[in-house]
């Protein structure tokens, strides 16, 4: 796990947030860090970067993913000149993806071109760990991660997945992981998926500051809590449940 390993084994897993959207970036960061949570901090555009990645270099659990979120492609495609630049410099990718929601589905042609570069990139590079969006496009990410990113290039995490459970399927025969939240555990169609969903696929996130925790925006530390669904969804004691996380995690992001 490079200097976040798993040596000194986490409390948790937080396997895609927002830290640098929070009111104190560097107070977020020293929260999870403190708390042991594996935490992988995504950035919405490349600009925000360099100072995301100072910040977590030298941290042992925590870990900054270089994005370009498909929200955001519309005003910042030109940025994926800048995305590339920044590429060697980490193992980690997102947010990336793509989003075919009423809002963004206009500039679905733009996020299929970055998405597709990425993907490119990253199976150039090898061995990049990425956190990926779907919002109402389940099929068109997995069939880009299939055409452009080959089975030992890249390893993805679909990130808050709600596509159908054929999708699923195929996402898990692609060799896809999942990151389930709290907000999907809460949902009947969550609590469904999450359930047919083999462990050693399974990670937890917590999307914050975008989902609500115990006081309020979500943090890293929460992910106690989707941990406690989990192990009720599955009826297994919640120790089991974290074990299994664990050793996701570890496989995830273990070296070729």
């Amino acid at each position: 796990m490079s200097k976040a390993n798993t040596k000194a084994s986490p409390r948790g897993v937080d396997f895609h947030c927002h830290l640098d959207l929070f009111p104190d970036h560097e107070a977020a960061i020293e929260r999870a860090e403190k708390a042991s949570i594996y935490t992988l901090t995504v950035t919405t555009t490349p600009r925000a970067w360099l100072r995301n990645h100072s910040l977590t270099r030298d941290r042992r659990f925590v870990r900054a993913a270089l994005g370009l979120h498909p929200q955001l492609v519309g005003e910042r495609e030109n940025e994926l000149a800048l995305w590339e630049h920044h590429l060697p410099e980490t193992r980690y990718v997102g947010e990336v993806g793509l989003d075919a929601g009423p809002r963004f589905y206009k500039t679905l042609d733009a996020q299929k071109r970055v998405f597709r570069r990425v993907l490119e990139c990253c199976a150039d590079a090898g061995d990049k760990v990425l956190t990926v969006h779907s919002v109402r496009a389940a099929t068109p990410v997995l069939d880009m991660i299939e055409t452009f990113l080959p089975s030992g290039r890249g390893k993805v995490v679909l990130h808050w997945f709600t596509g159908s459970r054929s999708e699923a399927r195929r996402a898990l025969e692609l060799g896809c992981y999942f990151s389930v939240n709290a907000a999907m555990a809460a949902k009947d169609r969550g609590r469904e998926l999450i359930g047919t969903l083999p462990s050693d696929r399974v990670l937890t996130e917590t999307d914050g500051p975008f989902t609500q925790g115990e006081d309020g925006p979500a943090q890293p530390n929460d992910v106690r809590s989707v941990v406690a669904a989990i192990a009720r969804i599955r009826d297994v004691p919640e120790h089991i449940a974290h074990q299994d996380m664990i050793a996701a995690l570890r496989t995830l992001v273990a070296r070729p």
